[in-house]
């Protein structure tokens, strides 16, 4: 965080408006979500540059928020709204109202200074929304196959059936769609070709970090495996000892670095080697898928970092 923050701005975001308090001076008021409210809301806030805006995500109302903020070159950081209910909690605040809740966020901004996001622009909403799609759809099907192998009426199976294929005209529409998207934006086209150059990252996995991990080459290790979530966290307390487990994070980012892990496994030389080692020492199977995550996750950030493409170990060292 630069020295120039001199303000902090929490808004509590709901469907039909904004409540906003500002630290120093200690000024609430209210404005609606549309574009209008959005308009004035940034004529009452200080200079880009200024101060830290920080507010709860909250599904897709605040994205539109989010979007003008950062295109006004404010510095914006979306957080979980548990961590803002557990800072509340700490400071003895248990009242919740909209304007309450403001004000917590804002001192929360203050205190913890969250990491502001990567600016956005009005395509990578556009790919951000294509790909939350794809996954929802996808889930869809999943559950309709469940569905179907387990019903046994004609007319239930294919009344199934014909919304698996109507599923699957969905997305095949939505893959065209996001790969048109990709291609047309030449940062993303080339963070693309990095990406799928690692065995085991296919396209599905590759837009889906561009497109929900913007952050991906711009951290060190610890701090990008932690984002993702597959950080181990210590469970310890006194003389007791437990095991370190990951938690938190961003779930679709972990869910498609899963399914290249497994992938890597089996078709990536350095972690077939990395997992047969894991298993040779006696680790579980899920210790050492996870940590095959955060392996790969590391090699996909400093690759990113280089802007250089995939290269095996003996590769390397030759």
């Amino acid at each position: 965080m630069t020295d120039s923050i001199t303000h902090f701005v929490g808004i509590d975001v709901s469907k039909d408006s904004l409540d906003v308090h500002i630290l120093e001076p200690r000024t609430s008021f209210r404005c609606s979500s549309n574009q209008k409210g959005r308009t004035a809301l940034l004529e009452k806030l200080p200079a880009p540059g200024t101060c830290l805006i920080v507010l709860e995500a909250t599904g897709r109302c605040q994205r539109p928020l989010v979007a003008d903020l950062a295109a006004a070159g404010h510095a914006v950081a979306v957080v979980n709204p548990r961590q803002i209910r557990d800072f509340a909690k700490a400071l003895g605040i248990l009242a919740k109202t909209d304007k309450i809740d403001a004000q917590v966020i804002a001192r929360f901004a203050e205190r913890i200074r969250p990491r502001p996001m990567v600016e956005t622009h009005e395509r990578q909403t556009q790919l951000n929304e294509l790909i939350t799609r794809r996954r929802q759809l996808l889930e869809h099907r999943t559950a309709e196959f469940n569905r179907r192998d387990q019903s046994l009426p004609k007319l239930v199976r294919q009344s199934l059936q014909r919304s698996i294929n109507a599923l699957s005209k969905d997305l095949e529409k939505l893959d065209r769609a996001i790969a048109e998207l990709l291609e047309s934006d030449d940062d993303w086209r080339q963070r693309l070709e990095r990406l799928t150059s690692v065995p085991g990252v296919g396209p599905v996995t590759a837009a889906t970090l561009v497109a929900e991990l913007p952050e991906l080459g711009q951290l060190n290790r610890k701090e990008i495996a932690a984002l993702v979530g597959v950080a181990p966290l210590n469970r310890d307390s006194g003389q007791f000892r437990g095991q370190r487990t990951i938690w938190g994070g961003r779930a679709s980012v972990r869910s498609a670095l899963y399914m290249a892990a497994l992938n890597a496994k089996r078709c990536n030389p350095d972690l077939r080697d990395f997992a047969a080692r894991l298993h040779g020492s006696g680790k579980k199977p899920k210790v050492v898928i996870v940590a095959c995550m955060r392996k790969l996750l590391t090699i996909l950030n400093t690759m990113m970092k280089t802007q250089s493409c995939w290269r095996t170990r003996s590769a390397v060292a030759s």
